[in-house]
């Protein structure tokens, strides 16, 4: 809902952009929940993301200003960054969940954590939407969709597959790697979103909005390049332990 509130009142560049705090919230949590370590280049990432996020609250772009005020702008600022901290959160509780309480490595535990996760959300959404009344604006809402009822039935239908699909992967990663890992990969598509916003959408990308682009696009080649380092220490280490057992077995059988 957090999300939804900033994705009303914020540019899809500017939306987008803040998302990638996401990813400095989650190392957080992992630091203190799952113990993950802190390197450098995590420092480095977390530091580039959070400075590329807190750039775009200062941009005054002059085609926005007609779209949405300031106050609403920062309403949808904080909507966005809370909810990339919610996020952020619930993907360190989760791995915590597996570790902790649910200690299965099975492809059902995955599914039963997604399907945890979607009740509780869904139940969260249904009381939220009854609560405010909105159920009732659902059906003009529809009428008034431009695109046509076959349209926003298909938009709904998809959207909910393809989340469903995003969520078991999501889950997946946690469950094999980490929660930090799949963050990152679930912001893969970070760089692209703006550019695609301007191609299609003829959003406006200003100065201020590139060079936070940039700042992100940095951020998560810090982190990925450090994973890529964390791979080859744990081949090294595979290495010299089967290179280990080959000269023991080799004394055993001249013994």
């Amino acid at each position: 809902m957090l999300y939804t509130i900033g994705l009303q009142y914020l540019p899809v560049t500017t939306y987008t952009l803040i998302c990638a705090s996401q990813l400095g919230f989650n190392a957080v949590f992992s630091y203190f929940l799952n113990r993950q370590k802190f390197t450098p280049y995590i420092v480095n990432s977390l530091v580039l993301l959070t400075i590329s996020s807190v750039l775009l609250v200062f941009q005054t772009d002059p085609g926005d200003s007609n779209k949405t005020t300031k106050n609403k702008y920062v309403i949808g600022f904080i909507c966005t960054l809370a909810a990339s901290a919610g996020y952020a959160l619930m993907l360190s509780l989760t791995q915590l969940a597996f570790h902790k309480v649910i200690k299965k490595e099975t492809l059902r535990a995955v599914i039963d954590m997604t399907i945890y996760q979607s009740v509780v959300a869904t139940g969260i959404i249904v009381i939220g939407l009854f609560a405010s009344g909105e159920w009732r604006t659902l059906n003009r809402e529809m009428e008034e969709y431009k695109l046509g009822k076959v349209s926003y039935v298909m938009n709904l239908l998809w959207t909910a597959i393809s989340w469903q699909a995003f969520s078991v992967g999501c889950v997946g990663l946690i469950f094999k790697v980490s929660s930090l890992f799949s963050n990152v990969i679930s912001i893969l598509g970070l760089p692209v979103a703006p550019v695609l916003a301007v191609i299609f959408l003829h959003d406006k990308l200003t100065g201020l909005k590139a060079v936070a682009m940039l700042l992100a696009m940095w951020g998560f080649v810090s982190y990925m390049y450090q994973h890529y380092l964390d791979d080859l220490k744990m081949k090294e280490k595979r290495r010299s332990s089967e290179e280990g057992v080959s000269e023991v077995a080799l004394v055993t059988d001249r013994g």
